[in-house]
């Protein structure tokens, strides 16, 4: 599921607003990306963005490294320091200016694909064979690459489990090479479901409070 609305100039953009800001601002863009720290990698959702900076939102309490970065679906990255936060939602700005047209469109040179966090969970993985342990590479709403030394067929059904899901998610092999799996889920997460089982991961302590 790709969160993309459309987009346009703010009004405000020009005036005492752009006095402000330093740059015009473009709204309506509501799209995920990924803020990465060295507390992880965290989902977001940009709500703005202009040459100079960008606001966005998560689902959770924001991480708290100095240093982070936010990046595309595409791996576009674009380091930034943070200028203002209210609750869930916080504003950055770039280390350097950006070409906005180039993030808004996401230029692709491969194809289009999902929101991917580059986390290590450990799992379950059953199947009519048996059991075994595995671990995943990365992770996105709708599939996982994993790490596991027992044999899959392609096309296996199978399910993964661990104590950070709410129940077994069921699966079915897409691909393999060695001991790599792809699997796509049958039951995917929502954008929250995923935002915060990446947080429960990497970062628990953020959800403390």
């Amino acid at each position: 599921m790709e969160f993309t609305t459309g987009l346009g100039m703010d009004d405000k953009a020009t005036g005492s607003a752009a006095d402000q800001r330093g740059a015009p601002r473009y709204t309506s863009l509501i799209r995920a990306a990924k803020l990465v720290c060295g507390q992880g990698e965290f989902v977001c959702v940009i709500r703005d963005v202009s040459s100079t900076g960008v606001s966005l939102r998560t689902f959770h309490p924001l991480p708290t490294d100095h240093e982070i970065a936010l990046e595309l679906q595409n791996a576009e990255s674009y380091e930034m320091k943070q200028v203002r936060i209210d609750g869930n939602e916080a504003s950055y700005r770039f280390n350097r200016p950006i070409a906005v047209e180039r993030l808004i469109h996401e230029n692709w040179n491969f194809p289009k694909r999902q929101l991917r966090l580059n986390i290590m969970i450990p799992l379950t993985v059953s199947a009519l064979s048996g059991s075994a342990e595995a671990v995943t590479l990365n992770i996105s709403q709708q599939g996982a690459r994993i790490e596991c030394d027992h044999v899959f067929a392609i096309d296996q059904r199978v399910t993964i489990s661990c104590e950070h899901l709410p129940s077994d998610i069921r699966c079915k092999v897409r691909w393999r090479k060695d001991s790599n799996y792809g699997l796509v889920f049958e039951d995917t997460f929502t954008l929250r479901e995923f935002a915060m089982l990446a947080v429960q991961v990497q970062c628990p302590f953020l959800l403390q409070d």
